[in-house]
């Protein structure tokens, strides 16, 4: 894929990437809310919460974090967008979308099942 010279390709990763980070940083925040965990004090740290209270195992957070610097990046435009960087996640880093996905359906799970047990 040679995003390069392909605007629209480039345009369709980079604003699937930004939802894809959105998306996560939005769930994250309806789990801290829902248990009343600290306030991220950044999108970044939405994961690194998860992760300190085990909704995340930690080294996934840690991980995952920097993504939300990356969706700043696409979402602002502080600077060009570093095709090393958007290849990377292309190529490394796409699964950890749905390794998040999966930490959250296990969380649901165990939240539905502790309702089944108390009543």
């Amino acid at each position: 894929m040679n995003l390069e010279s392909d605007y629209e390709k480039r345009s369709a990763v980079e604003r699937n990437f930004q939802l894809a980070i959105e998306s996560a940083i939005d769930i994250g925040e309806i789990i801290i809310s829902e248990e009343g965990l600290e306030r991220p004090v950044d999108y970044r740290s939405v994961f690194l919460v998860l992760g300190r209270n085990s909704i995340l195992p930690r080294d996934f957070a840690e991980r995952l974090a920097p993504a939300a610097g990356f969706r700043n990046v696409l979402v602002h435009m502080y600077e060009e967008v570093d095709l090393g960087i958007m290849k990377e996640f292309l190529t490394e880093r796409l699964g950890d979308f749905e390794e998040f996905a999966g930490y959250v359906l296990e969380y649901i799970e165990k939240k539905e099942s502790e309702v089944e047990n108390s009543g």
